[in-house]
């Protein structure tokens, strides 16, 4: 018995510290490329922002103060991410929204600057778009979705 123990402790040992609990799967994007052909398509900004999860310099986006009417698309594949009705100034210097199109953005959790932050994604391809905080107007959804305004392309609602 006295035997037993050790053994039993080192297996208990070994088996809390199993990688497979820490896999995370890749998940499949409808809207696929290479990082080649992504950088045939975008600015060297827009490359830095969408696929490597950069974060443009606050209030350089002219998307910052847009208010116009339309949608706001995925840079990368021009999937509908926003609406401008959601659209508000957070005075962080980069558009903000209080909610997304539903299913449209992927949330994700990022560790880069050493604590857990909601990542914001495009659910069809995978780009990089901001992060949400908890931040937003409490009137709607408390919700603050902070975009690169690079990610974004805006497209007018047509009169």
């Amino acid at each position: 018995m006295n035997k037993l123990i050790p053994f039993l402790a080192i297996l208990f040992f070994i088996s809390c510290n199993s990688k497979a609990q820490n896999k995370k799967e890749s998940k499949k994007y409808a809207f696929v490329k290479s990082e080649e052909q992504w950088k045939k398509i975008l600015t060297d900004k827009e490359y830095y922002v969408l696929r490597e999860a950069g974060t443009e310099r606050a209030f350089t986006s002219p998307l910052n103060k847009n208010y116009k009417e339309g949608t706001y698309v995925c840079a990368a594949c021009k999937t509908a991410l926003y609406k401008s009705e959601h659209k508000f100034d957070s005075g962080t210097g980069w558009p903000s929204f209080d909610r997304a199109i539903k299913g449209n953005v992927e949330l994700d959790v990022d560790y880069k600057i050493g604590y857990a932050r909601t990542e914001l994604k495009c659910n069809t391809c995978g780009s990089h778009l901001g992060h949400s905080f908890d931040d937003g107007p409490q009137k709607t959804t408390g919700k603050r979705h902070c975009i690169n305004g690079v990610a974004l392309n805006f497209i007018p609602k047509e009169k």
